[in-house]
């Protein structure tokens, strides 16, 4: 990508993409056509290419971002003042398969993990302590501070409890999803220790949480009630943490093929580099992990509103289509239920960034994704059961998607920001930022720059080097929410509490 003040993105746009800050009579020249700048424009921010009536479908990426609320003249300023959302309610979809060959060589490349009793590999190996109920927590975070006193933190990479507020006066799907994001953790392969703390009375009652794992390595997996417990319940908890300990200190890395590694695909605090340089910087990366037999999943349905069909063409199958569909019109209908439009987005700070619609920002957020077809689509708490690209029902929410990604068995979660942001997940979350100045801004949160795309660096360049990043980071580099001790889960609540 050549270094410009603006870039095109697509030949049918009629908008470009700033890539400095213009001010009002400056002078570019697109399609061999001088334009003059009608206002000071802001870095990443859009302008129109040609007058444009009101009404009228303003194109990027080469499809509709909404339409003009009224007549635009040729240099103005196109932001969510005078562009509205074209999305409505649900829909009907023809599916049109759309087959494309990547052409991506297998490279035979490895990386080191630790190979788990059932065949599942960890790219950390940690002891966890998970609270069936809210209730604990407390318990749960004093043993997890006692462990990593005793043990000085060594023999393992991380001692964690995993704070959540649920777990009972839960009814319906809030329950069920609080018992399967629980399972999932609590079955991850980062973890090479597990102690299942619950209190006793709670609706997520220990016992039949524990029949929900299936057929788990009881000496890896373990569970304490602290009502059943006769005196202190932290020495009970304490001596089962000592056993987990000692087994998990003896593992060591093994070297893995590539198809092993499940990465998850997010995007948060965006902004109108997203779309061109750290999201297609993602998807190429995606259709090189796929290409090498691996997995990735994307997720953030509601931000997949103006982009679906885009992806629902890309299904193998007509009865993965029919998957997706619902995917979208049943999270549609979620919004609808609630009295809210389902073209509520983006956020102020994705406005601030130059997005302007939730169309704008979907067409930016989907290209994670890479051009590989989708072979599974996932219900919210699903683990993965397809290698390839994944769809995973889970809204846009930073926390509540990623720890959603981790929980479908993701190892790693790669997360586009063009705002900055500084939270983990339970598994290692690796910030991207999509320009320089964030990157040079904050260099305690960002792991890597996407913004060299449009500074000169080649595709295939960074792609490269971006690869050798998540590598590292699969042999045991920390990322910086790890360095920084950022972690924590957030699971999915739509109905009553009790």
């Amino acid at each position: 990508m050549n270094q410009s003040t603006f870039i095109k993105i697509n030949p049918a746009d009629s908008v470009v993409v700033c890539l400095k800050a213009f001010s009002q009579g400056e002078v570019i020249e697109v399609d061999g056509k001088e334009i003059t700048i009608a206002q000071d424009t802001p870095m990443g921010h859009k302008i129109i290419i040609e007058d444009t009536p009101e009404g009228t479908d303003i194109i990027k990426y080469g499809y509709p971002i909404g339409h003009a609320l009224k007549d635009l003249k040729s240099g103005e300023w196109v932001n969510e003042n005078n562009l509205k959302t074209n999305l409505s309610g649900t829909l009907a979809y023809q599916y049109k398969p759309v087959k494309e060959r990547l052409n991506i060589a297998n490279e035979h490349r490895t990386f080191n993990g630790y190979i788990r009793a059932n065949g599942e590999v960890g790219i950390r190996n940690e002891i966890w302590i998970v609270p069936t109920v809210g209730c604990v927590n407390g318990i749960a975070e004093r043993l997890a501070k006692l462990l990593q006193q005793e043990t000085g933190g060594k023999g393992v990479d991380a001692i964690h409890s995993w704070h959540h507020n649920y777990g009972c006066s839960q009814l319906s799907d809030d329950h069920e999803n609080t018992r399967k994001i629980l399972r999932d953790i609590v079955l991850h392969p980062n973890a090479g220790g597990v102690l299942v703390l619950g209190l006793g009375c709670e609706n997520n009652q220990p016992e039949q949480f524990m029949e929900m794992l299936g057929d788990y390595d009881k000496s890896r997996i373990r569970l304490l009630v602290t009502q059943k417990v006769d005196g202190d319940e932290i020495e009970a908890g304490m001596a089962i943490l000592r056993e987990l300990y000692d087994l998990a200190s003896k593992d060591r890395r093994e070297p893995c093929a590539l198809s092993c590694l499940r990465v998850g695909l997010k995007c948060g605090g965006s902004d109108g580099f997203s779309g061109i340089t750290a999201n297609p910087l993602v998807g190429e990366f995606s259709d090189y992990l796929v290409a090498q037999g691996g997995t990735t999943i994307l997720t953030e349905v509601p931000e997949m509103f103006g982009a679906e069909t885009i992806l629902m063409n890309r299904c193998e199958t007509p009865e993965l289509f029919e998957q997706t569909v619902s995917l979208i019109n049943n999270f549609k209908e979620y919004f609808l239920s609630h009295g809210e439009p389902v073209g509520e987005n983006p956020s102020p700070g994705n406005k601030a960034g130059g997005i302007s619609t939730l169309e704008d920002k979907a067409l930016g957020c989907t290209q994670k994704c890479g051009r590989a077809p989708v072979r599974g689509v996932l219900e919210y708490g699903d683990r993965i059961k397809t290698s390839g690209l994944n769809l995973l029902s889970a809204p846009g929410n930073d926390l509540v998607a990623s720890t959603a990604l981790a929980s479908a068995g993701c190892q790693i979660v790669l997360f586009t920001t063009g705002r900055g942001t500084p939270f983990g997940t339970f598994i290692p979350t690796m910030k991207v930022a999509t320009n320089s100045v964030l990157f040079n801004r904050k260099p305690n949160w960002i792991d890597f720059n996407a913004g060299k795309l449009v500074e000169g660096t080649p595709m295939d360049e960074l792609l490269k080097e971006f690869t050798d990043k998540i590598i590292a980071v699969a042999n045991g580099e920390l990322t910086r929410n790890e360095m920084n001790g950022y972690r924590e889960i957030s699971i999915f609540k739509n109905g009553v509490t009790l």
